[in-house]
């Protein structure tokens, strides 16, 4: 049985190791674009190093929860928060999805869907941006079911690497 709760302080170790894991899950195992290793390695630590999780867990403005197995493990997380995407439509107070990863063995099980619903239901009625990778068709066609359309491109960089991102919107940009 998966339980879905808030991230808390004493998560922050456990959280972190599974933010990078996912990460290269989603973006370096298995894909024919290699990111040079010391951009990668720079990432990383610069990404997900404890005290920056600690921050998103302590963030008055920002929603963190996780995804955990029977036995208490970290299998999946998401964060939320203000808008920080560079969509030109975007006003303050605008809500973004800022990650959502599930470690591999656990897609498909509903986890992702579970963090993207509780996310969403704390985001609210506002316009919503989440920045998703152009070649992750599954994240894509899962935000399309929950009615989000691609509205604009950006670069995300990994070091020196650009990885090509779409911004797909839900709501109005009024």
């Amino acid at each position: 049985m998966t339980t879905i709760r808030l991230a808390t302080p004493a998560d922050v170790p456990a959280l972190a190791r599974l933010a990078e894991t996912t990460f290269v899950q989603a973006f370096v195992e298995g894909h024919a674009i290699a990111y040079p290793p010391d951009d990668l390695a720079a990432f990383l630590t610069a990404s997900y190093a404890p005290e920056k999780v600690a921050g998103w867990i302590a963030d008055p403005r920002g929603h963190v929860i996780v995804a955990e197995d029977a036995q208490g493990a970290l299998i999946g997380y998401a964060q939320s928060g203000d808008n920080e995407l560079p969509y030109g439509d975007a006003k303050p107070g605008d809500g973004e999805l800022k990650r959502l990863y599930v470690r591999r063995e656990h897609q498909g099980d509903g986890v992702g869907r579970a963090l993207l619903e509780r996310s969403l239901a704390w985001l609210g009625d506002r316009m919503i941006l989440i920045g998703v990778w152009s070649e992750n068709y599954g994240a894509q066609r899962l935000y399309a079911r929950y009615g989000f359309e691609k509205v604009g491109e950006y670069h995300f960089m990994v070091g020196l690497f650009a990885d090509a991102e779409f911004i797909l919107r839900r709501g109005l940009a009024a």
